[in-house]
């Protein structure tokens, strides 16, 4: 189980892409890594968050393995944004399995939103096993 506070910028660095908007993520297990790659989003995207009202959110996704469920997970997070203008400071991974992520996260309307994310893609996108965790490096289309 995995929760964090997006108020701090660790786990990700923005690298240089040629179109569109990539960065590095890492966590010492899956879940952090999961984590670390909404708060690179959000960090990316110069969101802030309106202080009320807090909303509480369950996500569930389906995949066919940890990279489709990390751009499902990142897509839903950008989907919310665009539908209901949310964004999400404390993020709690309860499941991840392969084919499953169930997480709960909490936040509140976003006053700031910096640039527009069309999706999270697949683009050279593989999870990789470190001697400290996992590593991905993630493409944004803008």
């Amino acid at each position: 189980m995995e929760h964090a506070d997006l108020l701090k910028p660790e786990g990700f660095e923005e690298i240089e892409h040629t179109a569109d908007w990539a960065y590095r993520v890492w966590g010492q297990s899956l879940a952090e890594l999961f984590v670390r790659a909404a708060q690179g989003l959000y960090y990316l995207v110069g969101m802030q968050l309106a202080a009320e009202p807090q909303v509480v959110r369950e996500i569930h996704l389906q995949g066919v393995d940890n990279e489709s469920l990390l751009v499902a997970w990142l897509n839903e997070l950008i989907y919310i944004h665009e539908s209901e203008n949310l964004g999400f400071e404390q993020i709690e991974i309860l499941q991840l399995d392969g084919k499953t992520l169930y997480a709960k996260v909490t936040g509140s309307p976003t006053q700031q939103w910096l640039k527009d994310i069309k999706a999270a893609t697949y683009h050279n996108l593989a999870i990789h096993s470190t001697e400290t965790g996992f590593e991905a490096t993630l493409v944004l289309d803008v």
